[in-house]
């Protein structure tokens, strides 16, 4: 079974259905098959082959939608691309996947003077939403009119889907490659915690690059439902489009539902169409979760935990147990149990299975684990041994068989929902003359979950400030990994006898 076959049980039973609002835009399922043919034979007539991969860099919309499924309909592979990455991070990613082509929308086209020169595989470029395109691109929309349909190609379970990059250098980036059965096995099991229909209307909130929000995107399309879209995350433009579209689902990260149910525009909008919200990429805090019941009393609530190896995901906790009181409410910090077609493990470091109520890493088995790291055979092997998914995620398992995670192995940051690693803002931080050592670490954040903090030891005679050190970060890395706070210190930064730098201490310092 692959992508394709969601697409083609929407068309049997739902074909002139809605599939796609995006703005004043309306598509019935059978027409956006019909473009995503024709997309197809864009793409053939560009030069694109079978196995080729095909990079993305775009805001949420329709087009983004037809992209998922004209790829493999031609027989390509998705790379879809961070939006929030700057110039030289694009450019790391677009040459490592080896992408013949690239596409991109009205917003991003601007980015293309600054992108097109460092791309070494790139033989064409297409430009969607707009009316006009930049020498040497193709505007996608009128290319998609004057082109004839093709027949799709006829992936297997075992074909990969497409390339999702984690990270944002080259350095700290890996291209996790997920084939149609893991998109496939990850719908089907999003299916039995979030029950689709032709009624449903899904809101794309959360950005479409993001594996999260492709989590609903197959299982909604598998379930001939209404799929709309938020071109970028706003609280008062997601609850007006709730009102008058009739949003029934979303996904959205925590952060984004705290600014949601704390704006104060809140009671202005009616948000009673919204029977089911899932989130994840860290837990929900009982206040945010608190105010969010009262706001939403026609929702559900599911937290999903995953990665991107994963399809992303590995556990769910049902609405039973977002209860902030009574007796399921002690559930409200677990992650959730394994989803239908997962097997879960907490080991020891030799990878055997500990007691229940025992922290360890988590490992995960099952038809939603990735086929590899893109290019990456060593790191593959690291992480499949043993047929398991090594997390790097450390957690403990209760008798009932619900996962807490309890602390990430892997020195990474999470934040509003996007993964940060420590070690590649701490690059960039070094790239600064006045630097002689610095740290980067997770401190909490009400808005954010965490936010990235650095602290900083100068060498003798600079001195620098928290201002200056952040906007040196944002021309090497995207912004959101960029430190919202920094600590500029003239001593030097604690270390082990190993010569570490001893994050705990500093920790404990931020504590006192």
């Amino acid at each position: 079974m692959s992508v394709l076959q969601g697409l083609r049980r929407a068309c049997q039973i739902n074909p002139n259905g809605v599939a796609t609002i995006d703005g004043d835009r309306r598509r019935t399922w059978i027409q956006f098959r019909d473009r995503v043919a024709r997309f197809g034979g864009v793409l053939r007539a560009a030069g694109v082959q079978a196995g080729d991969r095909v990079a993305i860099l775009a805001l949420n919309g329709d087009a983004y939608l037809e992209y998922f499924y004209a790829m493999p309909w031609a027989g390509a592979l998705v790379v879809p691309l961070n939006t929030r990455l700057a110039a030289p991070e694009l450019i790391a990613i677009i040459n490592d996947a080896g992408a013949v082509a690239l596409v991109v929308d009205e917003t991003f086209a601007a980015m293309l003077p600054a992108v097109t020169p460092g791309l070494t595989t790139v033989r064409a470029v297409f430009v969607a939403g707009a009316e006009t395109a930049p020498s040497g691109a193709t505007l996608l929309g009128a290319a998609i009119a004057s082109t004839d349909p093709i027949e799709p190609a006829d992936p297997a379970p075992g074909d990969v889907y497409g390339i999702f990059y984690t990270g944002g250098t080259t350095a700290a980036s890996k291209g996790v490659m997920l084939s149609h059965g893991n998109i496939v096995a990850n719908a089907m099991n999003m299916l039995t915690e979030v029950p689709f229909h032709t009624d449903t209307v899904y809101m794309h909130a959360a950005p479409m690059f993001h594996l999260a929000d492709c989590s609903a995107t197959f299982s909604l399309t598998m379930s001939a439902g209404t799929h709309t879209f938020v071109p970028r995350y706003d609280p008062v433009t997601v609850m007006r489009l709730i009102q008058d579209r009739g949003v029934t689902n979303s996904i959205l990260v925590p952060a984004m539902i705290g600014m949601l149910v704390n704006a104060p525009t809140i009671g202005d909008y009616d948000l009673t169409s919204l029977t089911g919200l899932l989130y994840g990429g860290q837990s929900i805090s009982e206040a945010v979760l608190r105010r969010a019941i009262e706001c939403l009393p026609c929702c559900r609530f599911i937290q999903a935990y995953g990665m991107t190896e994963l399809s992303p995901v590995a556990t769910f906790l049902s609405p039973r147990y977002h209860a902030t009181e009574g007796p399921d409410s002690g559930r409200l910090r677990a992650a959730g149990r394994s989803a239908p077609s997962v097997e879960i493990r907490i080991a020891d470091d030799e990878d055997r299975e500990v007691p229940r109520g025992t922290v360890g890493q988590i490992l995960v088995r099952g038809p939603v684990v990735m086929q590899g790291y893109w290019n990456q055979p060593a790191l593959t092997a690291a992480a499949l041994k043993g047929g398991w998914m090594h997390t790097g995620d450390g957690g403990y398992m209760d008798e009932d068989g619900f996962v807490f995670v309890v602390d990430r192995i892997k020195d990474m940051i999470i934040t509003g929902g996007e993964n940060v690693y420590s070690a590649e803002v701490e690059n960039a931080i070094y790239q600064h003359p006045a630097v002689a050592m610095c740290a980067v670490i997770g401190v909490p954040d009400e808005q954010w979950g965490e936010r990235v903090h650095a602290v900083i030891a100068l060498k003798p005679g600079q001195s620098t400030t928290e201002t200056d050190i952040v906007n040196h970060c944002r021309g090497l890395i995207a912004g959101y990994k960029c430190p919202r706070t920094v600590n500029v210190r003239t001593e030097p930064l604690p270390l082990s006898g190993a010569g570490k730098v001893l994050k705990t201490v500093l920790r404990k310092e931020l504590q006192t």
